[in-house]
């Protein structure tokens, strides 16, 4: 159920796949988000076409292998499993990707159940009126 968003600097197509089990895989490790939940769109920025802007607040340097992590899942987790997803996206992307975790920046976006539709224009996660 989760929709997540990655837009990396200077990342191919390896990279981006990468990216893309890392974040799943933190996931399902700490939120306990079901192994076959997966929805991404994994965007590489070439720095010259599209680019991504980012300086250093607060107080973290940054670099050409910045990734800017977009989650939106419904609500309901407490700030530790937050903070654990957070930690794990990470490490998890510094071991499959080589990303520096300074350059992970993450955010959620927390909604109901009555804003998800998987298909069929059915809203999946409500009671049919």
């Amino acid at each position: 159920m989760p929709f997540v968003r990655i837009d990396a600097l200077t990342a191919d197509t390896d990279r981006l796949d990468a990216l893309g089990r890392a974040v799943h895989d933190a996931l399902v490790e700490t939120i306990g988000i079901p192994p076959d939940d997966r929805f991404q769109v994994l965007t590489g920025h070439d720095g010259r076409t599209s680019t991504l802007r980012y300086d250093g607040f607060p107080g973290v340097h940054r670099d050409d292998g910045l990734v800017y992590v977009a989650i939106t899942l419904r609500s309901g987790r407490t700030p530790a499993q937050k903070q654990s997803l957070y930690r794990r996206i990470a490490e998890l992307a510094h071991d499959y990707a080589g990303t520096e975790p300074r350059n992970v920046f993450v955010t959620l976006a927390e909604n109901e159940s009555a804003d998800w539709s998987f298909g069929h224009g059915v809203a999946q996660y409500i009671e049919p009126s």
